[in-house]
């Protein structure tokens, strides 16, 4: 099921995207489900995504519980369309600096474009997981 979340009346197409977000609830499991969301205004600011994410996945069908409930709190992107892919399960480990969103930025100066995939996670657990990178089945 897809969602158009973030629209901005008058907005102009090339300021709307299709993001896939992969929402993490376990670093070391590998569990996580990816939602793809429409329509979304790249104009806005990380801090609004992110709660109108949250709002959506809260009532989402279709979509178990545990995701639901989970608090999420961080965004990293993963992917960019044509670009290269990390060979991590999850999401890379690497250049935080870059990839993980900043509240106070649009999502378009943060880096995000149209069929751009980002990880939503809680920052706690990924600081646990960066430290001793294990998973297990």
């Amino acid at each position: 099921m897809e969602t158009c979340i973030g629209i901005s009346v008058g907005s102009t197409m090339s300021s709307e995207a299709v993001l896939t977000i992969r929402l993490v609830r376990s670093f070391e499991h590998r569990n996580f489900k990816p939602v793809v969301f429409r329509g979304v205004d790249l104009d806005q600011k990380v801090e609004e995504f992110i709660a109108l994410v949250r709002q959506d996945i809260s009532s989402r069908t279709g979509l178990p519980p545990p995701f639901k409930k989970f608090s999420y709190d961080t965004m990293k992107i993963i992917h960019q369309a044509h670009g290269a892919k990390t060979n991590e399960l999850v999401m890379s480990l690497e250049d935080d600096d870059k990839l993980l969103l900043k509240e106070g930025f649009t999502l378009k100066a943060a880096g995000v474009a149209n069929e751009t995939e980002l990880a939503f996670f809680r920052n706690e657990d990924y600081e646990i997981y960066k430290k001793n990178p294990k998973t297990t089945w």
